[in-house]
């Protein structure tokens, strides 16, 4: 299967205008075609948890083979193995990658590996569908959106929710004006994945089934800790391998207040929540972004709140509300004539003076997130979360996780140079090194 190629004037004019603006969201969507097949040879990096999920979903499209997993625990390959019986099971991705012919992949593992194989699979001209965070690191998102481009393969990441119909909604109220002009936007979850409690200072047995040198994959060596400190659940909250709170649910929140506002990269990112430790990420995110302002927003620079655990809007924000209750996790947007609450997941609200009704609202349809990559890769249609609009996206949340390392401290960003400005210590955690054996060509 091999990409069928787009205008080149206008292939010409998207790359342009991706390097000047930093692949603004609403300017990159049609890049993606492919060729019709009758079938579709798919792998999946993961089989448990959210892969499971991912795998399940992506089989269930009548034009998917499943013929291989990758997974470094083998006894999270059990349902895999009786549902796929004919498929092949590695503990390795490389070396199902070098062994397998695939057409596309699935990547639903930790975050620290979320670009290593995403890369690996692009570099062999493997379609991608990579959970969200796409990555655990800014260069590294940057990386996967380039290449996915310059070999115009299919992506999409796992923020399924923006192909519901609640989300696509909310985008298109702001897009149609119902609240007016955008001036500013405070989003929250309620979720802590974090931890401020102290690293146990053991060396625990090895689980039988699980490779741990392989789990680490990117990262430092270091001795297993059991009782859920990485393996299987706690991983989110530790620097190394997770992205806290808002790398897990900001890529998710923060999606229809990044696409409904054609937001692209921050001017600046200020943390005013507390710092996390030597080991693991904080709760109670309070992140500050100041971006520069777009059609969809007034002149000037729009201030974007995020809030976590227990932490919510101000007063003066929620007073807005009236009756309507608080959502457990959502965004608030401010307009020049109204108000708009997001849930997650729930169809959003209109408050205030709105130029729309909520009798005319428009006809807004849903689709299925992980069909629509499989129909991508077939040559039917395109992706709504290409690399080229989740990557930007990624970048943005993992700016904020960057800004808690800085408390207190306005970091400025230059999205073009991929550097900030002001605080040259920051620039440490926009790229890090990987662990020898495990260098991956283009990161």
């Amino acid at each position: 299967m091999s990409p069928r190629h787009p205008v080149t004037t206008r292939r010409a004019f998207l790359r342009s205008a991706v390097a000047a603006t930093f692949a603004a969201p609403f300017i990159t969507r049609d890049l993606i075609a492919r060729p019709p097949s009758s079938q579709v040879l798919h792998a999946s990096f993961g089989a448990g948890g959210m892969a499971w999920a991912d795998l399940n979903e992506i089989a269930s499209h009548k034009s998917v083979r499943m013929v291989a997993v990758a997974d470094v625990d083998a006894s999270r390959t059990g349902e895999f193995r009786k549902k796929f019986p004919e498929a092949r099971v590695y503990a390795d991705y490389r070396e199902l990658l070098d062994k397998e012919k695939i057409d596309s992949v699935n990547v639903s593992t930790p975050d620290h590996m979320h670009a290593p194989q995403g890369m690996a699979a692009l570099q062999r001209g493997v379609h991608v569908y990579g959970q969200k965070p796409l990555t655990h690191d800014i260069y590294e998102s940057r990386q996967l959106a380039a290449v996915a481009r310059r070999k115009k393969l299919v992506t999409q990441m796992g923020i399924q929710i923006h192909s519901s119909n609640e989300y696509r909604l909310a985008t298109r109220l702001v897009h149609d004006g119902s609240i007016g002009k955008v001036r500013e936007v405070h989003t929250w979850s309620s979720k802590q994945w974090g931890d401020n409690g102290a690293m146990p200072q053991r060396t625990d047995p090895v689980p039988a089934g699980l490779d741990w040198n392989l789990w680490l994959g990117v990262c430092a060596d270091r001795p297993f800790i059991g009782q859920g400190w990485y393996h299987p659940g706690n991983w989110r909250r530790r620097l190394d391998f997770g992205t806290g709170t808002f790398g897990d649910m900001g890529c998710h929140i923060f999606d229809p207040v990044f696409g409904a506002l054609e937001l692209t990269a921050p001017l600046s990112v200020t943390s005013r929540g507390p710092a996390p430790n030597a080991h693991s990420w904080a709760t109670d995110a309070v992140i500050e972004y100041v971006f520069p302002a777009t059609r969809q927003t007034v002149p000037g620079k729009i201030p974007v709140t995020w809030y976590d655990g227990t932490k919510r809007p101000p007063a003066h924000v929620l007073s807005l509300l009236g009756k309507t209750p608080l959502p457990d996790q959502g965004s608030i947007l401010i307009g020049t004539d109204g108000v708009m609450v997001i849930p997650h997941v729930a169809r959003p609200v209109l408050l205030g003076a709105g130029k729309l009704g909520q009798s005319n609202w428009p006809e807004v349809g849903s689709a299925n997130h992980w069909h629509e990559f499989i129909d991508a890769v077939r040559g039917v249609g395109k992706t709504s979360t290409p690399f080229d609009y989740s990557g930007p996206l990624t970048e943005c949340i993992l700016l904020g996780s960057v800004a808690t390392r800085f408390r207190d401290t306005t970091l400025e960003w230059n999205a073009s140079k991929l550097r900030f400005t002001n605080v040259k210590e920051a620039n440490a955690f926009v790229r890090r090194g990987y662990r020898k054996g495990w260098e991956t060509k283009g990161l």
